[in-house]
């Protein structure tokens, strides 16, 4: 990532995972830092990933990030990085443990919901804790919202 100051101007894209809040009930988020290649994070600074289909699992002792699909960066040599590649997460042992304990006790699950980049220019993922939802819980949560649009437009149309 560029430096203020030198080079490059542009701004990094942030990756949403648009399916992860219609799909599951999060009930708790944390950061976590992402293991990389060079051409792993010019591409995600580009917005060139996607987050479809990827999950999070302790193994071993250490937090990793598995169908985390990265595209090639274009400008790269010729050896670059595996497009679906398990990737570590960086958590501190506390956080893993936790983690670790609440998805076996209570049948939760752990879904990567964005990737972005932090005030110094490192790659950061937010981490959900989260419960999947039933058909009827996605059709209310969907009820509610266009309730929330209609009362909005209402509200709008009257002040």
């Amino acid at each position: 990532m560029a430096k203020p100051g030198k080079g490059d101007k542009r701004e990094p894209r942030a990756i949403q995972n648009r399916r992860a809040r219609h799909d599951y009930a999060i009930l708790e988020e944390v950061t976590a830092g992402l293991v990389l290649q060079g051409s792993e994070v010019k591409s995600i600074f580009l917005g060139n990933a996607h987050l479809n289909d990827s999950y999070c699992r302790v193994h071993q002792g250490e937090m990793w990030l598995y169908n985390m699909d990265v595209e090639p960066y274009e400008h790269s040599a010729v050896n670059s990085h595996e497009r679906r590649r398990d990737r570590k997460l960086l958590l501190h042992r506390r956080e893993i443990n936790t983690l670790e304990r609440k998805t076996m006790e209570k049948g939760l699950t752990l879904i990567p919901l964005s990737v972005h980049f932090d005030e110094k220019g490192r790659v950061k993922v937010l981490i959900g804790l989260g419960r999947g939802k039933a058909a009827y819980d996605k059709r209310e949560s969907i009820a509610k919202r266009d309730a929330a649009r209609e009362v909005d437009r209402e509200l709008g149309r009257r002040g």
